[in-house]
């Protein structure tokens, strides 16, 4: 009985290891981020990101990004392009809060790393690619992303007009360890 009881505990350990090894690191949003759009016309910020971060640079397949923006957070510098932007007309933030981001895939690049998943925004979802750098520091990490979205793809607006298609997006995220 004894020599089954040795090959079974080693087989325990061994098991409970390799799935301690397999978990991605969890990462928790640190203030100090930023969510910068630039259209030429509007450019602006959105001040309220909260989400789940989980990345493992050595395990991407169990790394996942699920995050969002509050929409009624966007600053333009300026009130009545706020009003206007959280208004029916644009992102009905009353409709439509969240900007929502669920990576499905991260993968490494040759200039950093990619997260494949779905981008949800007034109501639309559509398959999206963020380019982003993970770089670690003395209190955790920064996930830095610039990418652009065309506004029409989420029925944002009418086209033409002041307010350019295509925004760009740059992000810098602080985290530390969960």
């Amino acid at each position: 009985m004894k020599k089954l009881i040795y090959p079974f505990v080693a087989l325990l350990v061994l098991a409970t290891s390799v799935f301690a090894v397999i978990k991605s690191q969890d990462w928790k949003i640190k203030e100090g981020y930023s969510i910068k759009f630039d259209a030429q016309n509007p450019v602006g910020v959105f001040t309220a990101l909260k989400g789940d971060i989980r990345f493992d640079e050595k395990n991407l397949p169990s790394s996942k990004f699920d995050v969002s923006i509050d929409v009624a957070s966007i600053n333009t510098g300026n009130g009545m392009q706020n009003t206007h932007a959280k208004s029916e007309k644009w992102f009905d933030a009353a409709k439509y809060p969240t900007i929502k981001f669920t990576s499905e895939a991260i993968t490494k690049t040759a200039k950093g790393y990619q997260a494949a998943g779905m981008l949800e925004m007034h109501g639309e979802k559509k398959a999206t690619i963020i380019p982003f750098t993970f770089a670690k520091t003395p209190s955790g990490a920064v996930f830095n992303g610039s990418f652009e979205v065309n506004r029409l793809d989420f029925k944002i607006g009418e086209p033409g007009g002041k307010s350019s298609e295509v925004i760009k997006l740059d992000i810098s995220v602080p985290v530390s360890k969960s």
